[in-house]
């Protein structure tokens, strides 16, 4: 049973929400994943196998940041954020920097940023503009093994304990521009859904999931998502 009023909500955006600004979506005709497979750039064991490759793969995403600006989306988000009185999580799968850029508060990266260094020795991450050689060196430990701070497959996305309480009390939870394709993050509507919560879709086209939502709207998200946000904020 879908509770009536709203107070808690939690947001996912994907790679659909950046795709506006100019960053390419993994899948698709031109999707990252067309140039590179995935077992080759997002695997530990493909940074074990060729560092240079992956360090590299990463460089220029993290260069490409510096062409490309947040979209009315982004903006939307903000305005959400800024004036929503009640709990908000904008939980995001891009490992961009356009919701930062934005103004974002309310935000957590699941699957990393690529303005971050991990140190694969002690675990300390630190922002990074710049390219990103494989053997660099931690600031903390010294140990030359720090590695682009992204969620490859078959590691644990980040602060997963965060994201399930605030499903669990979530009023609406609404999906932006994911494939539906990629877990745990697909499963996040069935989470919200278990805890009585309103689910809504905004995506170009439906999902693999969309047949979980209550509610499925379909069309860019520079549109979608500012049409919802003024909805809310009415």
């Amino acid at each position: 049973m879908q509770k009536d009023a709203i107070n808690s909500i939690v947001i996912l955006t994907g790679a659909g929400i950046s795709a506006e600004s100019g960053l390419a979506t993994f899948r698709g005709p031109d999707g990252l994943w067309e140039g590179h497979r995935v077992e080759d750039v997002c695997t530990p064991e493909a940074l074990a196998r060729d560092a240079v490759l992956v360090h590299r793969f990463y460089d220029e995403r993290r260069a490409r940041l510096a062409q490309v600006s947040p979209n009315a989306a982004h903006q939307a988000l903000v305005r959400l954020d800024a004036r929503w009185a009640g709990d908000l999580l904008i939980v995001t799968q891009n490992v961009d920097d356009l919701h930062e850029r934005a103004g974002a508060k309310r935000l957590l990266h699941m699957h990393g940023e690529l303005k971050s260094a991990l140190c694969a020795a002690c675990g300390e991450a630190a922002p990074w503009s710049d390219a990103l050689p494989p053997a660099s060196a931690c600031a903390r430990c010294n140990e030359p093994r720090l590695r682009p701070d992204i969620v490859f497959f078959g590691e644990m996305p980040y602060r997963m304990d965060r994201i399930y309480e605030a499903l669990e009390n979530a009023d609406l939870f609404v999906s932006i521009g994911t494939s539906g394709a990629v877990y745990p993050a697909a499963g996040f509507v069935q989470t919200a859904r278990a805890a009585g919560a309103r689910t809504i879709e905004l995506n170009l086209e439906p999902s693999a999931g969309s047949a979980l939502f209550d509610e499925t709207r379909l069309g860019p998200a520079t549109r979608l998502v500012p049409d919802l946000v003024d909805a809310l904020l009415a």
